[in-house]
């Protein structure tokens, strides 16, 4: 029998997700983020999950061309663009669309011949201080890209540092806007023709703001997450993984008994203990302490102890007819990602990503 731990990828989730995205799009095209494995849930069900989206944007070549060997035929976008000259062929090969962020990048782009133009969107740095050309540096930049017949379509981009607070104490949301729109402004005063297509909004941009733009880049709304204080489940949203297991083993111990590696929790009183079948070494966060949330039968307990590579242990106190094979939910349905990572003192992307290959997926 296999060890009583999997991952469920709910695609349903997925696609209403995507459903909401485009309603808060207000008529914008809809980029599908999908890095880092599509957040950890696979490119192939993300492929099928978003499918409706108008592309899917990630950072890795390879896994761009993965995309079209699984017969993906709508926009890809390279949101780091291209890393080497050699990947400028790959881009014109796969019909790849690129971030344009740098004059390295435009130099090679300058001296590398391709056998069909491509579509880049070149960014902008309206403060995030990341990637991308200075409002001030944005016209030139453009104006090199504009002269080579290899480029075909140009998108403004730049990326928000603090759309998810609602008064940041430093960069906000509106003065990176007149930042961006004073780069805008700048390549039209050059005389480089009608305003270009932009793409502005993460899913914080989406969910908390209203900006017109062409483009849009939802990625954790998509997967359930909410980029904000407030839960995903007052968004509209749902989440698309749950990672499950059961209890296997039962201690009973009395008060002043510590529990776990290091013998951080002691035992106020006479507690029955659940060790649960995940550890960190699953992709569950070692640093999680005591108290944050699972659910044990449908019933939230919380964690005691330090969590080990295999296994972690929760109070059973609460769950009185706990047995070994109970049903535990360490994150999804009922448990939201956002308060256990809260919890963790992480956040729901890095416990996504973090899902370990070990551990089995499936769908639902």
């Amino acid at each position: 029998m296999p060890r009583p731990l999997i991952a469920t990828i709910h695609l349903d989730a997925m696609q209403q997700n995507l459903a909401r995205a485009r309603a808060c799009a207000r008529g914008a095209k809809v980029w599908a983020v999908v890095k880092a494995n599509a957040y950890g849930h696979g490119l192939e069900r993300a492929m099928r999950g978003f499918a409706g989206a108008d592309g899917l944007a990630l950072v890795e070549v390879d896994y761009a061309v993965r995309l079209r060997e699984l017969g993906w035929i709508k926009p890809i976008l390279l949101l780091e663009g291209f890393f080497d000259a050699s990947d400028l062929l790959v881009m014109a090969q796969y019909g790849l669309n690129g971030s344009v962020h740098c004059e390295e990048q435009i130099a090679m782009l300058a001296t590398t011949r391709l056998p069909h133009a491509i579509d880049v969107h070149l960014k902008m740095n309206t403060g995030m201080n990341r990637l991308g050309f200075t409002p001030q540096a944005i016209a030139a930049a453009y104006a090199r890209l504009r002269a080579m017949p290899h480029i075909g379509t140009i998108t403004l981009m730049t990326h928000f540092a603090n759309a998810d607070e609602a008064a940041p104490t430093r960069l906000s949301l509106a003065q990176q806007m007149l930042r961006f729109e004073a780069g805008a402004a700048s390549i039209g005063a050059a005389g480089e023709g009608p305003a270009l297509p932009r793409s502005l909004c993460n899913s914080a941009g989406l969910l908390l703001h209203h900006l017109d733009s062409d483009w849009v880049r939802p990625g954790i709304m998509l997967y359930g997450g909410t980029p904000s204080g407030t839960s995903a489940q007052a968004f509209g949203l749902l989440p698309s993984m749950s990672l499950r297991s059961s209890i296997i083993g039962i201690q009973d111990i009395a008060a002043g008994e510590v529990v776990g590696y290091g013998s951080r929790y002691a035992a106020a009183g006479n507690i029955k203990v659940g060790v649960v079948a995940c550890g960190y070494a699953d992709g569950y966060p070692r640093h999680a302490p005591a108290g944050t949330p699972v659910l044990v039968d449908g019933v939230r307990a919380g964690l005691i102890g330090r969590v080990s590579m295999d296994m972690l242990m929760v109070d059973l106190s609460h769950v009185p007819s706990a047995k070994v094979g109970s049903s535990v939910t360490l994150w999804g349905q009922g448990m939201p990602i956002d308060e256990v990572a809260l919890a963790a003192g992480t956040i729901g992307y890095e416990l996504m990503c973090a899902l370990a290959p070990r551990v089995p997926v499936n769908e639902a």
